[in-house]
């Protein structure tokens, strides 16, 4: 294998970064509740250091070279809104492993396992005709392990974090057509707190095929900057989103 096996690791580490709460921007009756399940079709680009004093190394990994990759995947995101009060919570898990060889041409493997979990809350501070927006905040809880092995070195790292990144968020929706709305997500959180920075932006347009079923697509970029304990991680993931939406 021609990159390095750290920085395939880092690649699928970031790869597998969770994204921020979901919802359709089909207007909801005042009380309402829904679940989606979604996929994010992401490649990935950054710099990552598994440990102090190991090298930092770049990644840009297409989304095909992290499919390959992939042994398991989970995403879903609930929303409950009464009156102008909405609530989000929001889970990702992947799983991801890698074949690979370290200087002077070791067999090696790495692996991953990523899981997030986000809470967001807060108001609908326009709800029109032509227009909706919901002010929220609220934390994401990020648990990354990781594993790099050379049996034959008798050498096995295994470089693992767990941290929670305040975050705000401004969602914008507005419909188009009969049965067609568009979507604009903003966030940004970390502050210091979790991570220095992260910041997300997500666009979607989204169909209601039916009162109770919603088909999305669109597409996201997520940037995360984290430096801990000799951990540095600085990179972005972007792509392809597509979802289905279930309204109760």
């Amino acid at each position: 294998m021609s990159r390095p096996l750290i920085a395939s690791a880092g690649a699928l580490l970031w790869a597998a970064a969770p994204v921020a709460a979901q919802d359709t921007a089909e207007r909801e009756p005042t009380n309402a509740a829904q679940i989606t399940v979604y996929g994010w079709l992401a490649g990935a680009t950054g710099a990552f250091r598994p440990f102090a004093g190991a090298p930092t190394i770049g990644f840009d990994d297409s989304f095909g070279e992290v499919l390959g990759d992939l042994d398991a995947a989970f995403f879903a995101n609930a929303l409950v809104r009464r009156d102008r009060f909405v609530a989000t919570a929001d889970i990702s898990y992947a799983a991801l492993s890698r074949e690979g060889r370290v200087p002077p041409g070791i067999p090696a493997e790495g692996k991953i396992s990523q899981l997030a979990i986000t809470a967001l809350a807060g108001v609908r501070a326009e709800d029109s005709e032509a227009l909706t927006v919901d002010l929220l905040a609220g934390a994401r809880l990020w648990n990354l392990d990781g594993r790099i092995a050379v049996p034959l070195a008798g050498v096995a790292v295994a470089p693992g974090r767990t941290f929670v990144d305040p975050v705000i968020a401004a969602r914008l929706g507005a419909p188009i057509a009969p049965r067609l709305s568009a979507l604009l997500q903003a966030d940004l959180g970390g502050f210091g707190v979790g991570s220095d920075l992260t910041y997300q932006l997500t666009g979607t347009l989204n169909y209601r095929a039916s009162d109770r079923f919603v088909l999305s697509g669109g597409w996201r970029h997520l940037h995360l900057d984290y430096a801990r304990g000799g951990t540095r991680f600085e990179g972005s993931q972007t792509g392809p989103i597509i979802g289905v939406t279930h309204r109760f």
